[in-house]
Order: structure tokens, then C-alpha cells, then sequence
């Protein structure tokens, strides 16, 4: 029996008083002080474990020795659970549902051979020009050549560091490229004023881009923006003297013609008694006799095994300088955009931000046949009607006639744009048809077509039934309603209330269809270009931008391959969750499958520098201009509206190659001068501007006195009494301090007018 442990007289005298009155009692009284009072002390019942311990040590002296052998025998049943289901993993995949790495449940459908299959292709065919590692999960033995990179510097682990029974997992592609020579790009004289062009060719390395923007790793814009500006040559000249190890702006190589001579490494080429590894491979080997094929691999619940994957010969690796032609039919130079509803300013100055920044030529007067630059086109892609609808036959001819007649249009008719700029008719069947992967299974899914993030809008439209008498019969006749507000038959987004979600949700998906099936860099119709991309030409990667602060693709920009590896796990995915495009959703794909380095997700300075200040992020040092909001874009805060004239385009976030303003199809660009202002050439288009505009604001006028019950209420009569008046004029008088989207605007219609050059000091030549 153990010493009592009573804290006062009191608390022993009423313990015993309390077993006295019931010994077998659950719970006994304890006296505890209260703070304050000296004289007066509180008293709570608690758990009587002396009453358990009695009862537990009398009863189980006469039971122990059948408990021992019931709990022995649970925990031999337990042991040869484990070992079973340990077994049969080796053996057999595990069919029950199971978390990805994001935390969520799996979207894999292929099998760690078929994975080591996309990665090899895409590897071998110059797609991964980069010296990151690649995941471990992979579990490569064998060594993957590179043509993408240059040999790299061998390093040897000392055998007293290698386990015994392990072998090596390859994270490192052997370099067998060309050598690079980064270049210092800056304006010769005489022509200092404007930027230089990247040469033909060159490419952006993007490890050193990700070392100086990625913003997980704490990097910020401004500098982001500061190292891509000065790489670029966009300071004209005006580079101020900075401290080398400030920022390293070298990002920007011209690879160097291969010899022909050269040898290409091979395995006999390593040195005896050496197992050649790279950086970052320390510490990836594995267990020979423990290798787990589906270690970390999670199948998606209820899916079917993709068959396996059977690949075209992977691609031949180019240097530019070496191509009989400047551009690569594996890689051409097509920027797509998708547009859906009336053509309005949002797909007109994005038209006009690729003449104004890129290599189009439109300063020659011919395309001169031996150029050694490869001429960029951009196709916009319009859907004719409601994004659920299906085109009718005449529906080319529909569609140019409209472009013909919309005065935001009808300029890129002209033929001195015909050979960069074309118009092309989506039409979903036809497009989803055209892609081999998924072509005989998405008919299976065209009622749930519309997928976005798992949010499924269904297509299927309202049947109506009415009954009309027809002499003696009564006849039903079921019509489908068709409101023009409704989701479905939505066409164009006119505010943020009637918001066009279903066009939405058919251009996540038409931008992995389009660049799958053609190559090229879709961008969406909510872009400006705000500078050459030729360096990201080079670049032979596939890419999109990261989702702001979250680790998740944004795919407003995204360069895929054409007909790669990669597209064809992207679309096999798909069908396999729903066809589901959604940008969060794809990052999932690539994250449960560890094929995220395929697809670069770079930082979002790249082309979405005001993101991260949008949502809190970086305010310490924001880059220039500082927008809290996306909407600073069109209504420029006064405290900040100085800089939009005094700086002009050289002064909106400097650097970066584009910038996504998010939406606003409902917002003007220039809401004084919300027309085409092209000059002369482009009068025809611009008096039919202002006539719509007229019409527009009758409207709007006959309603407000329709409401107030003064005046005329017919449109005759009030056509008469306020055609001349100011209310009609298009002109409005200029705010005092322009917006940055109205600097934007006149400055892309100075250069299509002849009134100026182009960024990089180029003119017009009509």
C-alpha cells in the first residue's frame, strides 16, 4: 500500500468520510485552493482509481494467462496482415483509393515504365534544356543522354560512401550538346535610343532565370525584372554601373555549331573502378533486393491501366545556326489565341502589341527570301457563336463577313498583315478529332465537356412543351428555350455579373488541343506583349507561369511541343478525369506523376508582374508600376497617374515579356477614345466605330428618359432631337492624367499610324 498524499488535514478527513459512506464509490473529493480567498476552499470530485486498481488486480490474477494468449494471437493476426499487404504490393497495384502528392486524390494513370517512357523521349529529343535534376521516383538506372545541355563536369562518389548491395538512380541527364556562349546585349552606336533585338537563335537559360525570379525561393519581381532587362539590352544604353555580384544578367546563349568530328560520350568512355554521378545525385541510390516498383506512385481509384505507350523516334536536337531554314517544323512560331462573341478592343490590342514587339518584318517592304530569322505568325482562333453551339456549314464565310464589318477587326484584314496575322474558325469536334490520343473516347463525355476544376456545366439545353389544336387534333410540340443571359447561350462577357464561364472553360482546353496539334505558344486573349520573345523561342522546353504565391501552373502562357511525349500523357490524363483542363487540375496531373519539370512553371514575372502586389504579396518592394489592384491597369490611382505619360511604355513593368490584365472584356482601354484610331487608311473602319458608338449611346439615353417619363420615347424622335448634341459626340474630352491602358493603346496605334517606330526604333513601312 502506498503513503498517503494528502495536501491538507482537510482533503484526508473528507477522503475517509466519503469511502466511509461508499467505499465502492467511482469518484472521490478533492480540496483545492482558491486564489484570493484564504479562507474558503473549492471542492471537486475526480476518477477513484483506487476503486479501478482493487477491482483490476482481483479479477485479473484469475484471468491473465487467457488475456495473454487472446492479445498474442491479435498480434500474430496483425503481423500477417501487414506482411501480406507488403507483399502484394510488390506483386499487384494497389486498387484502393489513395492521396497524391498534392494531398488529393490521384489522377495517375501510368505506370512508372510509361513515365521513364515520357521522360526519355522528351529527354533524348532536346526538350529539357536544363541541368535539373529529375525526380528520383523515376528510379532510372541506365544513363539519359542530353543533347539540350553541354557536357558537364564529372564527379565521382568515393566508394567508402556507397552502400553495399545499392545501385545509383540516375537524376542527371548527360550532356552531349553544344556549348553556349551567354551574350551581353546593349545598344550600339549610333542607335542608342532603342533596344537591340535578341540575335537569331538565342535562348533564354532558364535555370538562371528561376535562380533570380523563382518567387519560392524568396526572390522578388523588382530584381526579377531588373536582371531580364538589363540581359535583354532594354535599358538603351543607359545601364547604370552596379556591383557584378549584384545581379548576374548573363541569361540570354547562343549555342555554338557542334563539330562534326566530335565523339559522343559513351559508356566505355567512363573511367575505370568510377561510378560517374552529378550534381545534386548524392544519396539517390537504392536497395537492390527492397526496390518497390510503385513506390510513391498512387493509381488514380477505379481507373484502368493505360496501355502501353508507343512514342515516334525521339527528335533530332538543332543548333539554330545549323537548320537550312531559320525555323524548325517541330518547333514553328505560332502564337494562338481563342476568342469567342463579337470581336471588341481586348483581341485589337493584343493584335497590336505583337506587331509592336515582334520580329514581323513589317519595317521591310518585302520579306526578304533568305532571311535567317524565322518570321512569327499568330493565329486567332474565334468561335462564331456560344461556346456550347455547333458551327453551321457556312460558318467561314459567316465569320469573315463579321470581321469585315466590326471596325476592331476589320484593320487586320489588310493585306500588309496577311502573312503574320491569321483568322482561323474553332470548331470543337473537328479540333478534338484532330488529336490521336483521345479521338474515339470523348464523344463518351460531350454532355460533361465543360469541366473546369471539376465544376461541370451541363450543356443539355431546357425543353419546352406546348400544345396547339389543329382542327379536331391536339398536337405537342417541345421547343428548347433560349435565353441569351442564360450560361449556355452566354456570348461574350459584358460584365462581371454575366460573366461568358462556358468560353472559359473551352479555352483551358483549347490551348492544350491547339498547341498539341500545331506547336507553338498560346496566350490568353487578356495578354499584351510587351517585348521580343525570341530567346523563349529558343528555348526548346514546354512552359507555363506559376499561380501566383501557389505552386500551380497558371496557363494564360503555355509553350507545349508539337505531338511530344508530354502532350500525349496530358490528353491521356484527361480523358481519364474528365477532360478536365483547369490549370490547378493539370498541375495535379504533372504532380502525380513527377513530370512537373516537362512542364516548366516559371515565375509569374515573367508575364504577370503585378500578381503577387495584387494579393498582398512583396509591397515592400514592389516593381514599377505599383497596381494593388488589376483594375489600376484602366483606372490609374492618382497618387500614381504621373507615370503613365511621363514614363510611356518604357516605364510599364520594364523586363517582363508580357502582361495579363485579368479579365475586364467590359472595360474600355480608352474610354475617351473607344475606337479604332488607325489614321487614314483605316477611316472606313473607324466612321463605323463611331456610328455604333452613336447608336450605343441613344440607347442608353432613350432608356434613362424612358424611365423619367420626359421627352420623346421613340427612337425617330430622339434620333432627331440628340444626333448633333454633345451626348453623341464619340470624342470625349481626355481625363487630365491618362490611364496606363490608354498610353498603351495610342502608343500601339502611333506606330500602325506612321507617327512613330516601334520599341525596338523600327518604322512602319506601308
Amino acid at each position: 500500500m502506498s503513503l498517503p498524499s494528502h495536501s491538507s488535514a482537510v482533503e484526508e478527513k473528507l477522503e475517509r468520510q466519503h469511502r466511509r459512506n461508499n467505499s465502492s464509490a467511482w469518484t472521490r473529493p478533492v480540496s483545492l485552493s482558491i486564489p484570493g480567498v484564504r479562507t474558503r476552499r473549492l471542492r471537486i470530485l475526480v476518477p477513484n482509481t483506487g476503486s479501478f486498481n482493487s477491482l483490476r488486480v482481483s479479477r485479473m490474477r484469475r484471468k491473465r494467462g487467457p488475456v495473454f494468449i487472446f492479445f498474442a494471437c491479435l498480434a500474430v493476426l496483425l503481423t500477417v496482415v501487414v506482411v501480406a499487404k507488403a507483399i502484394g504490393r510488390r506483386g499487384k497495384w494497389r486498387d484502393q483509393w489513395q492521396q497524391g502528392p498534392s494531398g488529393e486524390p490521384s489522377t495517375l494513370v501510368f505506370k512508372r515504365e510509361e513515365l521513364q517512357k515520357i521522360w526519355k523521349w522528351e529527354v533524348g529529343s532536346g526538350h529539357y534544356p536544363s541541368t535539373q535534376p529529375i525526380p528520383a521516383k523515376m528510379s532510372f538506372k541506365d544513363k539519359l543522354y542530353n543533347p539540350a545541355i553541354p557536357p558537364q563536369p564529372k564527379r565521382s562518389k568515393p566508394a567508402r560512401y556507397i552502400a553495399p548491395n545499392t545501385v545509383d538512380v540516375v537524376t542527371e541527364g548527360t550532356g552531349t550538346g553544344p556549348k553556349r556562349t551567354y551574350l551581353d546585349l546593349q545598344s550600339q552606336p549610333p542607335n542608342v535610343a532603342y533596344p537591340p533585338r535578341p540575335p537569331p537563335g538565342s535562348v533564354a537559360d532558364m535555370d538562371h532565370v528561376m535562380r533570380y525570379c523563382d518567387f519560392g525561393q524568396g526572390k522578388y519581381v523588382r530584381d526579377c525584372l531588373e536582371m531580364l532587362r538589363l540581359g535583354g539590352g532594354l535599358d538603351n544604353g543607359n545601364r547604370l554601373r552596379r556591383d557584378s555580384s549584384t545581379v548576374d544578367h548573363h541569361y540570354i546563349y547562343l549555342e555554338q555549331p557542334m563539330n562534326e568530328t566530335a565523339k559522343r560520350p559513351q559508356e566505355d568512355d567512363e573511367p575505370e573502378g568510377q561510378i560517374p554521378i552529378y550534381p545534386k545525385s548524392f544519396g539517390n541510390r537504392i536497395r537492390k533486393d527492397d526496390e518497390d516498383p510503385y513506390e510513391g506512385l498512387y493509381k488514380k481509384k477505379g481507373a484502368e491501366w493505360e496501355s502501353s505507350l508507343t512514342l515516334p523516334a525521339t527528335r533530332e536536337h538543332y543548333v539554330a545556326q545549323s537548320l537550312e531554314s531559320p525555323c524548325d517544323p517541330e518547333n514553328p512560331r505560332i502564337y494562338h489565341m481563342f476568342w469567342t462573341g463579337p470581336f471588341t478592343d481586348k483581341p485589337y490590342m493584343a493584335l497590336l502589341s505583337f506587331l509592336y514587339t515582334q520580329h514581323t518584318g513589317l519595317h521591310l517592304k518585302d520579306w526578304p527570301t533568305d532571311s535567317k530569322i524565322c518570321r512569327p505568325q499568330f493565329w486567332l482562333w474565334i468561335n462564331p457563336g456560344p461556346a456550347a453551339t455547333i458551327p453551321n456549314p457556312n460558318a467561314l464565310h459567316d465569320m469573315y463577313t463579321q470581321l469585315k464589318n466590326n471596325p476592331w477587326a476589320s484593320p487586320f484584314l489588310h493585306t500588309r498583315f496577311k502573312d503574320v496575322i491569321q483568322f482561323k474558325l474553332w470548331n470543337t469536334t473537328e479540333q478534338l478529332d484532330g488529336i490521336p490520343e483521345i479521338k474515339e473516347e470523348w464523344r463518351a463525355l460531350r454532355d460533361n465537356l465543360f469541366n473546369s476544376g471539376g465544376y461541370i456545366i451541363n450543356v443539355k439545353k431546357k425543353a419546352t412543351t406546348t400544345t396547339t389544336t389543329e382542327g379536331e387534333e391536339t398536337v405537342a410540340e417541345t421547343t428548347t428555350a433560349a435565353d441569351e443571359d442564360d450560361i449556355v447561350n452566354r456570348l461574350g462577357s459584358k460584365s462581371s455579373s454575366s460573366y461568358d464561364r462556358l468560353s472559359v472553360i473551352l479555352s483551358d482546353m483549347a490551348r492544350f488541343v491547339l498547341t498539341h496539334r500545331f506547336g507553338g505558344i498560346y496566350l490568353d486573349a487578356d495578354t499584351i506583349l510587351l517585348r521580343d520573345w525570341e530567346e523563349l523561342w529558343g528555348w526548346t522546353g514546354a512552359f507555363a507561369y506559376r499561380w501566383s504565391r501557389l505552386e500551380n501552373y497558371n496557363t494564360a502562357v503555355l509553350k507545349l511541343n508539337k505531338n511530344s511525349a508530354l502532350g500525349t500523357f496530358l490528353f491521356r490524363t484527361a480523358i481519364k478525369n474528365g477532360l478536365d483542363f483547369h490549370p490547378m487540375t493539370v498541375s495535379r496531373y504533372t504532380r502525380d506523376a513527377y513530370l512537373q519539370g516537362l512542364l516548366l512553371r516559371l515565375p509569374d514575372a515573367l508575364f504577370d508582374a503585378a500578381w503577387l502586389n495584387t494579393e498582398n504579396y512583396q509591397r515592400d518592394r514592389p516593381p514599377q508600376p505599383y497596381f494593388t489592384e488589376f483594375a489600376h491597369f484602366f483606372d490609374t490611382p492618382a497618387q500614381n497617374s504621373a507615370a503613365p505619360q511621363a514614363l510611356g511604355i518604357e516605364g510599364f513593368f520594364r523586363g517582363s515579356y508580357s502582361y495579363h490584365f485579368h479579365n475586364f472584356w467590359w472595360k474600355p482601354f480608352d474610354s475617351t477614345r473607344n475606337f479604332p484610331d488607325l489614321g487614314a487608311r483605316f477611316k472606313k473602319g473607324e466612321d463605323l466605330a463611331h456610328s455604333l458608338l452613336r447608336k450605343e449611346r441613344l440607347k442608353t439615353i432613350m432608356a434613362a428618359k424612358a424611365k423619367t417619363k420626359v421627352g420623346p420615347t421613340t427612337a425617330d424622335l430622339m434620333e432627331d432631337e440628340y444626333l448633333n448634341e454633345d451626348l453623341l459626340n464619340t470624342i470625349g474630352q481626355d481625363k487630365v492624367d491618362l490611364d496606363w491602358s490608354a498610353v498603351l493603346k495610342r502608343t500601339f496605334e502611333a506606330y500602325i499610324r506612321g507617327e512613330r517606330p516601334n520599341m525596338y526604333g523600327e518604322w512602319i513601312e506601308w
